[in-house]
């Protein structure tokens, strides 16, 4: 209601003073959720009181665990970090104007789930060998509400709960699995769930997960090789081999080879083999052996390659040398290689028949002769082609068939001109000489060369003479004799020079029966022809 008072003719209006009553609150009110470790702060509120005495205690008597704060109409108490000893009923109470009291009282529910689980795995899995999973949930509370699963990507491994745990403070909670990874499993999560669902207590989150890939370490396994055109390549193609293996890490590829006196030949260290131009002794059998070094296995795979193509002459040879000395014994040697194996033909190109082929691929000359010298032709045939090849033999040997030749084939008389050559064969070529044998038994050296012209001949030119061949092998020689025969009986004849010739060993004939009858052929006939004379081949 107003009061209307009249004073000294103003009119003044008043308002009634209103009074509040006391009052108080606390807040949040009746009960709070706070998680362990984190800040909380409860505030006792009035109204209605213009000097409130303010003080807080818990429902046991129990210390505060915090910070109280007084201001002019309300009061905090701080608990910073909230630990498992403010799980209580915390009580507010205020005195008015040292009159009126009262008090209000708020519940403290606490709660520890601050992170993600931690899942710890075994580095160095192996494949199909036991492996443990560890999944930590730390400082976990109240932990008899705790739910934990083990996943495999959605296939549930393992589940625990802690309904019997009665501890009262804060832990971290370990669940341990064993199991067998395969290793399909690679790449796949394991994955702990860990809930926390308290019934009335409102708070987030109440799962939290963690997730792992599984890497499982296997293998090698199923290691195979891929060869590319093919195992059956030609020559001059290029082949690339390449190994490929089951491997987690990945494997160690070295390549090797086995050779043919079964030891082994080192290659390369990789997945890939790759030869540009294959020959023919590149066939065999090739290794790719695959090595784990976490697992410490090895496995092996194989592949025999084959290489096609015409044939190629590896060898074509004469032993002990192309150049031999006649009476020697020497192998001619010829060998190829192709696939399929090759048909060979060795001869000597001035042969019209083969000389093979040769199972040995091969021809014995026991104590050579100069006539085996030549060319000699190998052949190699097979379906997809053919090789050739040539090597020379080259025969030494000393003068044979050494021979003297005369001009004219005519009788001869003083003052002509005869001409005497003589040849050899010989490897190398002889040396030609000419001597005359003196009437004291000496020869006397007259000519080096083949042919001896004796011109205008006189009777001192009669006589022997010898062609001697030489060359480092040895020398052969022939000889030929100029000789007169006696006079005639018919005195207006001129006296004609016989020319007789003969080897050296023909030379021992004695003389004077040649002479004699030369002498009787001249008295019968009255004169003597050089032609019949020759054909005495005396």
């Amino acid at each position: 209601r107003k009061i209307k008072v009249k004073k000294a003719a103003e009119l003044i209006c008043v308002f009634p003073f209103v009074v509040r009553a006391f009052e108080m609150e606390i807040i949040p009110a009746e009960r709070i959720v706070a998680q362990i470790g984190s800040t909380l702060i409860l505030t006792c509120n009035t109204t209605g009181c213009a000097s409130p005495n303010f003080s807080w205690r818990t429902q046991m008597d129990s210390p505060l665990g915090g910070k109280v704060s007084n201001h002019r109409t309300h009061s905090t108490l701080t608990m910073n970090p909230v630990s498992i000893v403010n799980s209580h009923s915390y009580l507010c109470t205020v005195i008015c104007d040292e009159r009126e009291q009262k008090e209000k009282s708020v519940k403290v529910e606490l709660y520890s789930f601050p992170s993600d689980p931690i899942i710890e795995i075994s580095p160095s899995l192996v494949a199909g060998e036991p492996a443990t999973v560890i999944c930590k949930i730390p400082d976990v509370y109240p932990s008899d509400h705790l739910e934990v699963l083990l996943k495999k990507d959605e296939h549930v491994l393992y589940e625990e709960n802690f309904l019997e745990d009665d501890r009262t403070n804060i832990e971290t909670k370990i669940v341990t699995y064993t199991f067998h990874p395969m290793a399909e499993d690679i790449g796949k999560e394991i994955t702990c769930v860990a809930r926390l669902p308290i019934v009335d207590m409102d708070f987030e989150p109440k799962e939290r997960t963690s997730s792992q890939k599984l890497n499982a370490n296997f293998g090698p396994q199923n290691t195979a090789i891929t060869a590319s055109p093919g195992n059956w390549p030609m020559e001059g193609d290029s082949l690339n081999l390449s190994c490929a293996t089951q491997s987690n890490p990945p494997a160690q590829i070295v390549w090797s080879k086995y050779l043919a006196e079964e030891s082994i030949q080192h290659l390369i260290r990789n997945n890939v083999l790759s030869i540009p131009r294959v020959q023919f002794n590149d066939s065999g059998l090739y290794i790719c052996e695959a090595t784990n070094v976490v697992t410490n296995k090895t496995e092996k795979a194989t592949v025999h390659i084959t290489v096609q193509g015409a044939p190629v002459i590896t060898k074509l040879s004469i032993e002990p040398s192309t150049t031999v000395q006649e009476g020697e014994n020497v192998s001619i040697q010829c060998s190829a290689e192709s696939n399929p194996p090759p048909k060979i033909i060795l001869r000597r190109k001035s042969d019209s028949a083969d000389m093979g082929p040769y199972s040995a691929k091969s021809i014995l000359l026991p104590s050579v002769m100069f006539q085996n010298g030549g060319d000699y032709e190998c052949v190699a045939e097979n379906e997809f082609g053919y090789s050739k090849s040539e090597i020379t033999l080259n025969v030494k040997y000393g003068p044979k068939n050494t021979m003297i030749t005369i001009i004219p084939t005519t009788a001869l008389k003083e003052g002509e001109t005869v001409t005497m050559k003589c040849t050899s064969s010989g490897n190398p070529a002889p040396v030609i000489s000419w001597k005359k044998k003196k009437t004291t038994g000496e020869s006397e050296k007259i000519s080096k060369n083949a042919t001896l012209t004796i011109q205008n001949l006189k009777s001192q030119d009669l006589g022997l003479y010898e062609c001697e061949a030489y060359n480092q092998f040895g020398k052969e020689e022939k000889a030929v004799k100029l000789y007169v025969q006696g006079l005639l009986e018919e005195p207006d004849q001129m006296i004609p020079l016989i020319i007789a010739f003969s080897s050296v060993a023909a030379v021992a004939v004695p003389a004077v029966a040649i002479l004699i009858y030369v002498s009787r052929q001249a008295k019968i006939n009255g004169s003597y022809s050089l032609v019949k004379a020759l054909r005495l081949k005396v």
